[in-house]
């Protein structure tokens, strides 16, 4: 007789799946993709101040040099502040080209001195005569953003030469000293007479305390004054260490369009995953931040 088999085991019982790891608090988790987000912001405002501002700068030059050369070619290089038919000239018009030979600076310098001009490159301030000209001529330059053309202008020193081509010949002039806040205020150039003040931020590079002002003297023939504007007709945005409040309404709108591109980015990351936020926010929201800091540069003071 054979034996029947035995009765199979019961089966093991499986353990219990692990807990899920707590997802953390919720606020906590968006106020951290929140300050990232901000984080980014910032460096996005350094990267398009200090780098892209550079590049732009450049362009701008040679845009500007190119039409200026066929101005001069042809004669027809503004020599006053306004034009044939009595209006201002635009802003950034370029008049002449500026050449500090022991800085290594060769700019072309543009009509007007608003923050917006100035990132373009040096700016000829409207209530003074033009370089070469009987009178003080006065122009600005930025020290450290957008190219800095004027960030090493207190290297001059009294006896450096500065030349200024326009539309009336190659001016040549000799620096007399520099000034600071507390300085006697510079001398006038007397009657007949012509002189050129370069001025730029004071300070640290990007926190200035007040402006340093360059004195030149016309050592070469002085050209017909074709007058200046009077000092109220220069706009406030074009005063020395202005911001440009026109920029409000731009900077605002590029904030909501921001702030609409952030919400999506953290949306994204809650509803879809990590991964796919950060390969759709960096690009949308790194072009926004460098749109918004280029706006938002231009309400600081026109000479950093």
């Amino acid at each position: 007789m054979v034996a029947e088999p035995p009765p199979p085991a019961p089966p093991i019982p499986l353990p219990p799946p692990a807990p899920l790891p707590p997802r953390g608090n919720p606020g906590l988790r968006l106020a951290g993709q929140m300050v990232v987000i901000v984080g980014g912001l910032m460096l996005c405002f350094v990267v398009q101040f200090a780098a892209l501002g550079t590049l732009k700068h450049g362009r701008d030059q040679n845009r500007a040099h190119e039409e200026l050369r066929v101005l001069l070619a042809n004669a027809t290089a503004p020599v006053s502040a306004v034009d044939e038919g009595g209006r201002l000239l635009d802003s950034g018009t370029p008049l002449g080209i500026l050449e500090i030979p022991r800085l290594g600076v060769r700019e072309v310098i543009g009509e007007g001195t608003s923050a917006r001009a100035l990132k373009s490159g040096p700016g000829h301030l409207r209530d003074t005569p033009m370089p070469g000209q009987a009178g003080g001529s006065v122009i600005l330059g930025r020290r450290a953003g957008y190219g800095g053309p004027f960030a090493q202008l207190d290297k001059l020193t009294p006896g450096d030469v500065v030349k200024v081509t326009t539309g009336q010949g190659e001016h040549t002039f000799r620096v007399q000293g520099t000034r600071r806040a507390g300085d006697p205020q510079r001398h006038v150039p007397q009657a007949g007479k012509g002189g050129l003040t370069l001025a730029t931020a004071d300070g640290s590079y990007f926190l200035p305390t007040d402006v340093l002002w360059v004195d030149a003297k016309l050592t070469s023939d002085v050209q017909p004054n074709s007058g200046a504007l009077p000092k109220f007709a220069v706009p406030d945005n074009e005063q020395v260490m202005a911001g440009d409040q026109e920029a409000l309404v731009p900077v605002a709108l590029w904030a909501l369009v921001l702030a609409a591109g952030a919400i999506a980015v953290v949306f994204l990351h809650v509803r879809v995953g990590r991964w796919q936020a950060w390969v759709v926010g960096v690009p949308l929201l790194g072009a926004l931040g460098i749109t918004l800091a280029d706006q938002a540069a231009a309400l600081l003071p026109n000479l950093i």
